[in-house]
């Protein structure tokens, strides 16, 4: 049953970095359904892959266990859930700082969660220490037709008219 959402989807699988491109591209090709413009569907992308990649590498560790993606759309949004059963984060202020990473040793920037915020509309983090994360995304989809007026109104200002 859908409820209040136009559309859902659900996705689990093992938590091995070769299943973050299967995630990633899972989520884009649900978000297609909003005709995302090639940078909507980039920045989606990217904030997935950022999303699981934590999870694999900081929820599970040196571990397996099962990642999770839920997708809904309503209107002209998307929201996009990752969650794990995890280690999860003793400090998600902490965490959240930019170039803040507790795996240095693996050549980890400290960026996932600025990427996430920054190329997402919403970013919501929860988390319980030994019982995992789970991260909420949103993106706002810009309709074609508001879109193409904006590119009209940039176009008329360039011109002088």
């Amino acid at each position: 049953m859908l409820g209040i959402y136009d559309n859902e989807m659900k996705l689990e699988f093992v938590s091995k970095s070769s299943n973050e491109a299967f995630a990633r591209i899972s989520v884009a090709a649900f978000a297609s359904q909003l005709d995302p413009s090639i940078d909507e569907l980039a920045d989606i992308k990217t904030a997935v892959s950022e999303a699981v990649t934590n999870c694999i590498i900081h929820g599970y560790e040196n571990t397996m266990g099962i990642v999770k993606v839920e997708c809904k759309l309503k209107n002209n949004w998307i929201e996009i859930q990752v969650s794990d059963s995890g280690k999860g984060i003793e400090d998600i202020e902490l965490a959240r700082r930019p170039l803040y990473t507790t795996k240095a040793n693996l050549e980890r920037s400290g960026m996932g969660f600025t990427i996430m915020e920054s190329f997402m509309d919403e970013l919501k983090i929860e988390s319980i220490p030994n019982m995992g994360t789970k991260i909420t995304m949103k993106k706002y989809i810009m309709p074609l037709e508001e879109e193409s007026k904006d590119g009209q109104e940039e176009c008329k200002q360039k011109e002088g008219i």
